[in-house]
């Protein structure tokens, strides 16, 4: 079997085999891919075995990272949460993976990683599992008074009526304004966790590439913004991607306001799946969070080849620099660290 190269942001076959793959996400697309592209430099590749001539039925995309401090690697996908084969049979998925992996000393690749859930099928024997991460999905198939009575009573419903009781003011758009508001909650959020936020030329980028696709939700009292995320919504699918609060005033509830008014709005625009992403197994209170709103969970696993290889070890990253440095430096420089740190990272 042959396999091909091209890319997917020229090939106008790849576009029109997104639309037609069940499995294809907004993280295959065209938009998601040049946002990677203009921010770190990535340069996307996919490999299909549909021949030049003939339309695609199956492929797996990747980005190659060139970096001094982290190496070259082959990766599928930087900062998604998941990328999943679209392929038919366990064979292309086998052919694929072995074309890359084919190549890997020829384009000195360090590694070749995969974020994917695997379904039932095999990993090849040159891959092997080094990260494992939960993804939660809450399926929307149900009415909203159902979906609501599935909520957990305290930690959900509680909180959506303290946010109603409050009469915070909820918003959605793309503007500048909304993207400033929402990344001055990034940077306080990503401070929390001791880690800098990703660029906002990441958004900006983001933004420009997924026009109708994107869209931030904020929620503010008095002027002030509460909480803020960040939706794709592709194909049949809503993606909560990323969020950001101030914690002062978790309390109102904000943070809930905006999930519930995104399920609302997806119902609305026929969505039947909310996929509230990816998730650490060792966040034990965001995965209870997410549990809470009665979403679905599954396993997820990176897999990389060679094993002999380290991974980019960003959790050692953020122990041994996040947690002493970043949560204590002023805001220019947090944000400064996040355009040198992130492009390495992916």
């Amino acid at each position: 079997m042959s396999v091909y190269p091209i890319d997917p942001l020229k090939d106008p076959r790849w576009r029109s085999f997104l639309s037609a793959h069940d499995d294809a996400s907004v993280f295959h697309s065209p938009g998601w891919l040049s946002a990677l592209q203009q921010t770190y430099a990535y340069d996307p590749i996919a490999f299909t075995c549909s021949g030049p001539r003939e339309e695609i039925s199956n492929g797996m995309v990747f980005c190659e990272i060139r970096s001094v401090i982290t190496g070259r690697r082959l990766v599928s996908l930087p900062f998604s949460d998941y990328c999943q084969p679209l392929v038919v049979r366990e064979s292309q998925f086998n052919e694929l993976l072995s074309h890359a992996v084919e190549d890997r000393e020829k384009n000195h690749w360090r590694y070749i990683e995969v974020k994917l859930s695997l379904g039932g099928w095999m990993m090849p024997p040159e891959f092997h599992e080094t990260e494992k991460y939960y993804i939660h999905r809450l399926e929307l198939n149900l009415s909203l008074e159902q979906l609501f009575r599935r909520f957990h009573k305290d930690s959900v419903q509680r909180k959506i009526l303290r946010a109603e009781k409050e009469a915070l003011f909820l918003e959605s758009g793309s503007s500048d304004t909304i993207l400033d508001r929402f990344y001055s909650l990034m940077i306080q959020t990503r401070r929390r966790h001791g880690l800098p936020p990703q660029p906002k030329l990441w958004f900006h980028n983001l933004v420009k590439h997924l026009p109708g696709i994107l869209k931030i939700h904020l929620a503010s009292k008095d002027g002030r913004p509460l909480a803020g995320i960040l939706t794709l919504h592709f194909k049949n699918v809503l993606v909560y991607k990323y969020g950001g609060s101030d914690s002062r005033f978790h309390r109102l509830g904000a943070m809930h306001a905006l999930l519930w008014r995104a399920i609302q709005q997806a119902k609305s625009d026929g969505v039947s799946t909310f996929d509230l992403g990816r998730t650490d197994p060792d966040n034990p209170g965001l995965v209870t969070f997410k549990d809470r709103w009665g979403a679905r969970r599954t396993a997820l696993s990176h897999y990389r080849s060679p094993d002999s290889v380290m991974a980019v070890d960003v959790q050692g990253w953020k122990i041994r620099f996040a947690k002493q440095i970043f949560a204590h430096l002023p805001d220019r420089v947090l944000v400064t660290s996040g355009r040198l740190f992130y492009k390495h990272m992916g």
